[in-house]
């Protein structure tokens, strides 16, 4: 028998339907992946198999004893407690003793007592009899892990802990059936590579949804999507899945096609004069309002969203340059000893455990900050735009359009005017939705949202805080698409590794003690390099052979080269302060009553010092790079 069987369930809230007659079969080792548009239902069919809420119609059947555990976007309101105390209840009838022996050898630290330590000896002998020990264990290393503190009060946490929380009890629970709702939200990379082990070596079957196109391919061997009320699933990785359903795509516009013509031609011939009514066949009469019905019925699959950025004007050649800068908190070192330089057009992935400074690092860069130590020189005419991944940009209690339109009916995009709702279409909401609150929203949802929040405004320095958490899989290639071809300079911190190696062409990563490393291409690229200075620290003239060839090896500089070079910085702030002036008086309306042609010779040097400043700072870059 399977562990989890579906037949014909159906499900709508009074709505259309979300399961139209769904069939699924579970069996032990499969490690199923949920995909699907935002709202299609993959949250929904979770919670309807841990038995939060039944199917309106249709049978579901669980094998007599299965255990589930689940990790869902959404953190209950109603948990408490300890950190351990909360994971720890994942042990069943175990956790009571584990909870006790752990509060009571905390007491014990703090004051000592005969009475305590005779408890104490008593639960230890009552959890070595159970094999509360090898539990125990586990519990503390899973919180070791996830970076977990055993004392801490859960209710004062962040989400994102929170979740780490409740991702660490489903997983010493030890479930027959795992159910795991984007379960990489809010995690390092290290963390969810943790998490791809563990899963893989110690749970058996799961279910899993998730945007993180990385973790897919990795653990599931199985796929199923949702669309429009039905699932239809395969017996395939992640990989294979994509290319099957854009055949089966194909295969139904084909279909489509061939009724829709069919329909057409019965409709002229019902439509035809009197002799031909007359001797009309009922039959084909019956045939023409089934194929109108059908056609009736036909729910479309739901558009691409067409997500637009706002370019605003041209920034500065330089973005931003920072010489051996240092910060930290309380003595603690979070960045220490940066340089760098970030030009026009550069995208920049930023790469770092949770709590290792990647905030810190961005309020740097874009100057809300000052370092304790060292330069940092911002570029000039930045416009920037910030995607918060904490969606606090959003009023969660107006409604959609509410948010984007800021009190007015239209926004101007790109120069045109355009009525908020139909902006709203765009982004996949329909105009029922669009009136709809914003604490109704699905994540996904939510992040769309405020992606079209963010685009009504022009920018020229993108920065963008974990965009990629619960978007579906179309949305997030549309995304990726975007960003390569912004002309501006992106500043992106993500934990998804595939969205990284698409969209940015360096990476600033955060080593140890505060350093970080600049590294050419994404985070492959940056695993690569990370590598190599793992082998030149062990063994330099391995490193060195597997270097780059002689050819490639770095040059010193000539004298004269040198003194170039460190003439270059002047004569770029000579240039920056030039563009400066000129685009000062531009703006100055008095300039326009007398300027006659003097308008023209401005915006040609203005041309021209552009020309010039890309030519300095690739001869800059030229330098530099030779000094070895």
């Amino acid at each position: 028998m399977s562990l989890l069987s579906l037949q014909n369930i159906t499900l709508s809230f009074g709505g259309p339907p979300i399961f139209n007659g769904i069939n699924l079969q579970i069996e032990q080792g499969d490690r199923l992946c949920l995909m699907g548009r935002n709202g299609a239902g993959k949250s929904t069919l979770l919670r309807l198999i841990a038995g939060e809420f039944p199917a309106e119609s249709g049978l579901i059947q669980r094998q007599q004893g299965a255990r589930l555990a689940s990790v869902w976007q959404d953190i209950p309101q109603e948990v408490s407690g300890t950190v351990f105390d909360i994971v720890a209840a994942g042990m069943g009838e175990t956790a009571q003793l584990l909870s006790d022996y752990h509060n009571l050898a905390h007491r014990l630290a703090v004051e000592s007592s005969l009475e305590l330590l005779e408890e104490l000896e008593t639960l230890q002998h009552r959890l070595e009899e159970s094999g509360g020990w090898t539990l125990n264990q586990e519990v503390e290393r899973i919180l070791g892990r996830l970076s977990l503190d055993a004392e801490a009060e859960f209710t004062a946490l962040s989400g994102g802990t929170k979740r780490r929380v409740l991702l660490a009890r489903a997983l010493v629970s030890s479930p027959d059936i795992l159910l795991l709702d984007e379960p990489t939200n809010h995690l390092d990379i290290d963390t969810i590579l943790w998490v791809e082990e563990y899963l893989l070596r110690s749970v058996k079957t799961l279910i899993f949804v998730t945007h993180d196109r990385a973790f897919a391919r990795r653990i599931a061997n199985r796929t199923a999507e949702i669309d429009r009320g039905r699932i239809y699933a395969f017996a395939c990785g992640y990989d294979q899945f994509t290319e099957r359903r854009e055949a089966l795509l194909e295969a139904e516009i084909t279909r489509q096609a061939l009724f829709d013509k069919k329909l057409a031609e019965e409709e002229v011939w019902i439509r035809q004069g009197i002799k031909a009514r007359r001797t009309r066949n009922e039959g084909r009469v019956r045939a023409l309002k089934a194929l109108r019905e059908e056609f009736r019925q036909r729910q479309e699959r739901l558009g691409t969203a067409k997500i637009k950025l706002q370019e605003g004007s041209r920034s500065g050649a330089l973005v931003v340059e920072a010489d051996n800068i240092s910060f930290g908190y309380d003595d603690k070192p979070v960045i220490s000893g940066l340089s760098t330089t970030i030009m026009r057009g550069d995208r920049i992935g930023i790469i770092g455990a949770n709590g290792s400074g990647k905030t810190t690092l961005l309020k740097l860069l874009l100057g809300e900050l000052e370092p304790q130590s060292g330069e940092l020189k911002l570029g000039t005419r930045r416009e920037v735009l910030y995607f918060d991944q904490m969606r606090e940009q959003l009023d969660l209690n107006a409604t959609v359009q509410e948010n984007v339109g800021e009190g007015n009916d239209t926004v101007i995009i790109n120069g045109k005017q355009r009525h908020v709702i139909g902006y709203l279409q765009d982004f996949l909401f329909s105009p029922e939705r669009a009136r709809a609150p914003v604490h109704i929203l699905s994540g996904g949802e939510r992040n769309r949202l405020l992606l079209a929040k963010l685009f009504t405004k022009p920018s020229n320095v993108l920065v963008m805080d974990e965009p990629t958490n619960d978007l579906d899989a179309e949305t997030l290639e549309l995304l990726e698409d975007l960003l390569s071809e912004y002309s501006g300079t992106l500043l992106l911190v993500s934990h998804d590794r595939e969205f990284l190696n698409n969209v940015v062409t360096a990476t600033l990563a955060f080593e140890s003690d505060g350093r970080i490393s600049a590294n050419v291409g994404g985070y492959d690229d940056w695993l690569r390099n990370s590598a190599q200075s793992k082998v030149a620290q062990t063994d330099p003239k391995a490193a060195r052979e597997k270097g780059k060839p002689e050819k490639e090896k770095l040059r010193k500089l000539t004298f004269k080269e040198e003194r170039e070079l460190e003439a270059l910085p002047e004569k770029i702030a000579a240039l920056e302060g030039e563009q400066a002036d000129l685009h000062l008086r531009l703006t100055d309306p008095e300039f326009y009553k007398s300027a006659g042609a003097e308008i023209t010779t401005i915006n040609d040097r203005l041309a021209a010092l552009e020309t010039e400043l890309e030519a300095v700072f690739i001869r800059w870059e030229e330098l530099e790079s030779l000094k070895g």
